[in-house]
């Protein structure tokens, strides 16, 4: 299981609109309960973002940093770190 800092549920929180047409979360506890209910993962690089699409069969190859860095399922962290959200 993921440990979720505040500064990553605040950020999904923030951003959760680039993925969800609807809110699916307003608490942080709401959040955390979220992802960790859809498995979400933080990776420490968009090359690890980029072997976790490529291992769950998503086609990644021909897409840029920036590509993968703007998808939808990918929310970037105030760490550095991203975080990814399979909706």
């Amino acid at each position: 299981m993921n440990d979720y800092s505040e500064d990553y549920l605040l950020t999904f929180l923030k951003n959760q609109g680039k993925l969800f047409d609807e809110p699916v979360a307003e608490t942080l506890e709401e959040a955390e309960a979220f992802l960790e209910d859809c498995m979400a993962v933080v990776v420490d690089s968009l090359s690890e973002a980029r072997e976790y699409f490529e291992e769950s069969g998503a086609d990644v190859e021909h897409m840029s940093d920036e590509e993968l860095e703007e998808a939808s399922e990918v929310f970037v962290l105030p760490d550095g770190k991203y975080l990814i959200v399979e909706g």
